[in-house]
């Protein structure tokens, strides 16, 4: 009767670890389609064996007590995990990377349905014009003309690339405030965990399912590495720095520049703000590669394509390879400013004073003294407009500057004297400066094209300047620019314009090329972590199958049991 009654048991306890098994294999069916479901594998053990006749000869005598769940696994392979979320980061690298790069090529390439090329091509074929015929209104007129749309256009894409930088500005904002967000939701599902599984009876499955998810999406956005520990809670860092620990969330700060309203992210537990001392989050005096893991995370791309700062021709003059960091918005700046001073130098013309100081009267009334060095007009050479004034009227001009201030000095036999100074570009004022945020065509040419120097400074008999024809020819032909620091050669203005968007395009496709590339690994890790994590619903109805017979075995065995008892009972 004891092993009768007995044997029900063990019939029973198959019958409830079959039936809590095909509860858990519907569950799988039930998530088959919900996103960031991990499937839960149901390990059923041994239970304890009662020994029997310790003292025996040959063995001792034991008798099973039934069937029980082990555990219920949360199905995962941490190696796919990691494995998985370094090259989601890596490729939300590049892809940030190209989609800047793409945004660039295509403001050089479109604008109002025409390439800006267009624009320097229009120029140069209205300056072939001029040199021809210098006097002729029609040529004249082109000149103004291609010139206004010139600077046009280029400032249109100027503004465009600023407005872009201004776009990339707010994503990482929103970058941030993500990060954040991610780093909030970890920690309060670190502490609904460890409550949940502290007795050591349940695992809290759809939290840590929630968990995982925050993790694979702060891997895209950010360099992360992260430790579960003893109690169920996961350690993150980012960049090498604690995120997420047991204690708290460090949250990402936001640095403001007062000047540019640009966004730079920042550790305010390790900052001073009030000496002004601030921890940046990256580090970009490191090279970006994937020997040194610099290369993951789309906020890092945001910030490093997005810069510090609006770019001109200041940041490639003088700057050295290792000092130079920039990009489309100061080459467009130093091509632009490279032409304007060069056609501006034709028609006025500089020489540097080489005599002794000299101090006279500006027009205003000022004393200014004329030094050695000092560029003045050359009014020997220089040709002058219909008005026949000096200073010969610039094409280009700065919006805050004249390209001349008017010293008149006297001898000392009363002979008065006057020279015009250039006003030197500043170094620290876009006033003062030919750049395209203080560019524009001078308006006394606006208004009168004829304005335009072409004519020489005789009085009685006003010839047309032919030297200006051969001047401006010359200054098409000749390679005198460079790209930036790393470029090995110099070259003609027009070959500037497509080795800039040829570098352009270059770093396009090789962001492209690795950002498909990494997309397929991407996409090769996330199978293979599928058929860990995801749920098939072949093989759960394989399982489903296979607990249900176990269920109707043991269902079975305990109707063999119950008749056994029975046929005891009635026998006595």
């Amino acid at each position: 009767m004891a092993n009768g009654m007995g044997s029900l048991y063990i019939g029973s306890s198959g019958l409830r670890t079959s039936q809590n098994a095909l509860n858990t294999t519907a569950n799988n069916l039930a998530n088959v389609d919900t996103t960031g479901y991990v499937r839960q594998q149901v390990i059923q053990a041994d239970r304890h064996y009662n020994t029997f006749d310790k003292n025996a000869a040959i063995s001792n005598q034991q008798s099973g007590l039934g069937v029980s769940i082990a555990d219920v696994i949360h199905s995962r392979d941490i190696f796919l995990d990691k494995s998985y979320r370094t090259e989601t980061g890596r490729q939300s690298f590049y892809s940030a990377c190209y989609s800047a790069t793409n945004e660039i090529y295509t403001y050089f390439q479109e604008l109002e349905g025409e390439a800006f090329q267009d624009s320097i091509s229009s120029l140069y074929t209205a300056f072939e014009e001029f040199s021809k015929d210098p006097s002729d209104s029609v040529n004249q007129n082109l000149v103004m003309q291609k010139s206004s749309l010139f600077i046009s256009r280029a400032k249109a894409v100027y503004t465009s690339l600023q407005n872009y930088q201004n776009n990339l500005n707010t994503k990482i904002s929103k970058d941030i405030d993500r990060i954040n967000e991610l780093g909030k939701k970890i920690y309060d599902l670190n502490e609904n965990i460890v409550k949940i599984e502290a007795g050591g009876v349940e695992t809290a499955m759809e939290l840590r399912d929630q968990r995982d998810n925050a993790l694979d999406e702060l891997a895209g956005l950010v360099h992360i590495d992260y430790d579960e520990k003893y109690d169920g809670t996961v350690f993150v860092s980012i960049e090498g720095v604690d995120f997420v620990n047991r204690a708290q969330v460090y949250e990402m700060g936001k640095s403001v520049d007062d000047e540019t309203g640009y966004i730079t992210p920042y550790w305010p537990q390790m900052s001073d703000t009030n000496r002004g001392q601030t921890a940046n989050v990256f580090n970009f005096n490191v090279d970006i590669s994937s020997a040194y893991n610099t290369d993951i995370g789309e906020l890092k791309a945001l910030v490093m394509q997005r810069g510090n700062y609006v770019a001109d021709y200041r940041d490639i003059e003088g700057k050295s390879r290792q000092e130079y960091n920039d990009g489309a918005e100061a080459e467009l700046d130093q091509l632009v400013h490279k032409l304007v001073t060069a056609i501006n130098d034709i028609f006025c013309p500089n020489v540097e004073y080489a005599g002794t100081d000299l101090t006279g009267t500006t027009a205003d009334g000022n004393a200014f003294t004329i030094t050695q060095g000092m560029k003045v007009l050359d009014t020997d050479n220089c040709a002058v407009g219909s008005d026949g004034k000096l200073p010969p009227q610039e094409l280009f001009s700065r919006v805050g500057t004249d390209r001349y201030t008017e010293v008149n000095v006297t001898d000392a036999a009363g002979n008065t004297r006057t020279y015009y100074v250039y006003n030197e570009e500043s170094a620290t004022d876009i006033s003062k400066m030919y750049t395209l945020s203080s560019l524009k065509v001078n308006d006394e040419i606006i208004s009168q094209p004829s304005y335009i120097p072409h004519l020489t400074q005789d009085s009685n008999n006003k010839q047309v300047a032919q030297q200006l024809g051969t001047a401006f020819t010359e200054m098409w032909k000749k390679s005198e620019i460079s790209l930036n620091p790393n470029a090995t050669s110099k070259c003609t203005f027009m070959e500037y314009y497509a080795q800039m968007i040829g570098e352009t395009g270059t770093a396009g496709s090789v962001y492209n090329t690795m950002s498909e590339t990494l997309n397929n690994t991407v996409n090769t890790v996330d199978n293979k972590r599928q058929q860990v994590i995801g749920v098939s619903s072949d093989e759960e109805l394989t399982s489903m199958i296979q607990f249900q017979n176990a269920y109707n075995a043991a269902s079975r065995f305990m109707n063999v049991v119950s008749d056994m008892i029975e046929t005891l009972i009635n026998g006595l």
